[in-house]
């Protein structure tokens, strides 16, 4: 991969990638977007967020496709402040980009050990037996029931599909930026998701709407009428309710895991739930 500086070309290799940059285009209107700018940087989680056709997809393809004014939205798209070459499209191995969508099927059979070290050994580990491991832990934290490494990859749920591509594409595609588009559908474990993604230095943009992740991540780009209309940090008040509403996510987590092993939920389950939760919120204020 190149970095293209006043037409010159310098050598850059994945690693190299620090920073990707957007600069504001136009709306479904052709109104100019009154985001000029917006850059995000290694480390970074960040969410896309607004109501079901406000551009949100349309944004991700901009940095999925290194917009350069080509698009209907006329928006660019910098690698590290440069614009970035041909070949990032042309070359899926100099790609920094990895997509993770709603909509993904496998269309291969073999079983999920057998992917992964293919996968491994393409991207040129000395010792793939490690990096899948670890990107099947990864994966497993994220899911209900666990993968199954002999299992064929057509036999995942959907839910598995996501939680697997996820972690193949942070550990051992090791993707400097993931788009992960509306992952909250498919029953993946969003705390936890998280939690494990900070631990990687990448980019990572959601879009969603899912007020956790949007609390949760470091800035949000609210979308309206296909254009970026503001970037919002969280505040202090953002930053209590963002723990406020993980708590009652991880109560959510419970019932739903007592209803899948086929146990019911009585009105005294969801006082107490309430209650315990009533009482950690009066202790942690007192």
């Amino acid at each position: 991969m190149f970095q293209v500086f006043h037409g010159k070309k310098t050598k850059l290799s994945l690693s190299d990638v620090q920073s990707v940059t957007i600069l504001g285009g136009q709306g479904k209107a052709g109104q100019k977007e009154e985001v000029a700018e917006v850059r995000f940087e290694m480390g970074n989680v960040v969410s896309i967020v607004g109501s079901t056709g406000s551009g949100k997809t349309a944004l991700i393809n901009d940095i999925e496709l290194f917009a350069n004014a080509n698009t209907p939205t006329r928006r660019k798209v910098l690698i590290n402040g440069a614009t970035p070459p041909p070949d990032l499209m042309e070359d899926p191995s100099k790609n920094p980009i990895s997509r993770i969508t709603q909509h993904t099927n496998f269309l291969t059979d073999l079983p999920v050990e057998t992917f992964l070290h293919m996968h491994a050994k393409v991207r040129k580990y000395n010792s793939d037996e490690n990096v899948v491991k670890e990107t099947l832990d990864f994966a497993n934290q994220l899911t209900g029931e666990p993968i199954i490494p002999e299992n064929s990859m057509t036999e995942l749920s959907g839910g598995q599909t996501r939680a697997l591509l996820i972690a193949d594409a942070v550990v051992i595609g090791n993707s400097p930026v993931l788009l992960l588009d509306e992952i909250e559908n498919a029953g993946i474990h969003r705390g936890r998701a998280m939690e494990l993604l900070r631990n990687y230095q990448k980019i990572f943009i959601f879009v969603t709407h899912d007020p956790k992740i949007a609390l949760l991540s470091d800035f949000r780009i609210v979308m309206s009428n296909g254009a970026m209309q503001k970037v919002l940090y969280p505040d202090d008040d953002e930053k209590i309710i963002a723990g406020e509403i993980s708590k009652l996510d991880d109560l959510m987590i419970k019932f739903r895991n007592r209803l899948w092993e086929g146990e019911r939920i009585t009105q005294k389950d969801l006082a107490v739930g309430l209650s315990k939760l009533i009482a950690d919120e009066m202790e942690g204020s007192s």
